[in-house]
């Protein structure tokens, strides 16, 4: 791994634990704060609602600073917000916190995916961005599972003060690995990035993103309910599961990456169909322990296939003017986290049982599988009409 790209993928780390192991820390939080798990799992939302609006108002900000002190800042953020998560007092002082620091989350992988793609060849892009998504499927391996087990053992709020101490060491690492002369690849400055907004393409791969993001969030986010109560696993099992899960992710980036490399489209496709399947299959099977813990390391695997390959979409649409487009597409799957959390709040309050809540994720799927064909499709007509304007397949 070219040691710029390490450090991104430690930052992606720290920026991956603090954003997903909150739902390991559900019945915790909601305890010690005097809520629901329900209202604690709006903790998801807020988050998810923080990066969707702070990535466009980050990325306009630092349109025309250099690349590396604007990582750096983002970074140093992310160590702030979470110094104000865990000395947070009450509910809506912790909802604050995330929020703050969600702000930082989808310009940091939106330059920062661009940064990767422009220090490799064109045909290593999306492994490129795989490496440093790769810090974020490791923080499910580790970061996750780890902060669940010192949360349940110290309290929630020792988990967000380690997250503080890997933060500090991202910072470092960015100011130490990454070049300062990083090019900005942008045509016609921030006019440039807002135009290629108008592109049918560019919203339509933000879409798949979002869609496949509210597949795995309207489930994912009540795992550890769904797991002890549907399963019939131990809390102290799921730290377990959690981390197959994070191995899954791993998994499935780094051959993400490859097969996106290789054919982006079909790759897309292909995965949101077997997630599909895979989730009504949760819902059938989920009863049965073995076969659940299966299935999350098997759905863990999928759903980061499809993470390099939407990002370089996304990239490659917007090739003129990237780095706004690229960290929309980043509020893009946070606009799906927190569809994804409400949709399965809602529908457990509208009497949907844990056992069946995947057949909601498994519905998002396919939604997002009719976005990826009719892209696909407009590629291919895009083909004939404008052979020199084509995307890859």
């Amino acid at each position: 791994m070219p040691l710029p790209i390490l450090a991104l993928a430690i930052a992606s780390f720290c920026i991956g634990t603090t954003e997903f192991v909150i739902m390991g820390l559900l019945p915790e939080v909601a305890a010690d704060l005097g809520v629901s798990i329900p209202s604690a799992g709006l903790l998801v939302t807020g988050y998810a609602l923080g990066v969707v609006f702070g990535a466009p108002v980050i990325a306009v900000a630092t349109a025309h600073m250099p690349r590396k002190p604007v990582l750096i800042g983002l970074a140093m953020l992310f160590v702030v917000g979470n110094l104000l998560c865990a000395i947070a007092p009450n509910y809506w002082l912790l909802m604050a916190a995330r929020v703050f620091t969600a702000f930082g989350h989808g310009a940091f992988f939106g330059i920062g995916s661009v940064v990767a793609a422009s220090l490799v060849p064109r045909n290593k892009r999306a492994s490129a961005i795989a490496l440093m998504f790769a810090g974020l499927t490791l923080s499910n391996i580790l970061g996750v599972p780890g902060g669940t087990a010192l949360g349940e053992a110290y309290g929630w709020r020792a988990t967000f003060l380690a997250v503080v101490g890997i933060g500090l060491i991202s910072v470092a690492a960015i100011a130490w690995l990454v070049p300062a002369g990083i090019t900005q690849p942008s045509g016609g400055g921030l006019l440039g990035e807002v135009r290629v907004l108008g592109k049918l393409q560019v919203w339509l791969a933000m879409l798949i993103s979002a869609l496949a993001s509210a597949s795995l969030f309207a489930v994912f986010t009540y795992i550890k309910p769904y797991l002890t109560d549907v399963s019939g696993l131990s809390t102290a099992t799921v730290t377990w599961v959690l981390l197959l899960f994070g191995g899954g992710m791993t998994i499935g980036n780094i051959i993400g990456g490859r097969l996106a490399d290789w054919k982006l489209m079909p790759t897309v496709i292909g995965t949101l169909l077997m997630l599909a399947l895979l989730l009504v299959g949760f819902a059938e099977f989920g009863a049965i322990a073995a076969v659940a813990v299966f299935i999350v390391f098997l759905w863990g695997l999928l759903v980061f296939v499809i993470v390099p390959p939407l990002q370089i979409r996304v990239v490659e649409a917007a090739s003129e003017a990237p780095n706004l487009a690229a960290t929309l597409n980043q509020g893009a799957f946070n606009i799906g986290n927190a569809a994804g959390a409400w949709v399965g709040g809602v529908a457990l309050s509208l009497g949907v049982s844990y056992a069946n809540l995947p057949l909601v994720g498994a519905a998002l799927a396919l939604l997002a599988v009719a976005v990826a064909v009719m892209s696909q499709t407009l590629d291919r007509q895009l083909l004939v009409t404008h052979p020199a304007q084509q995307l890859r397949p």
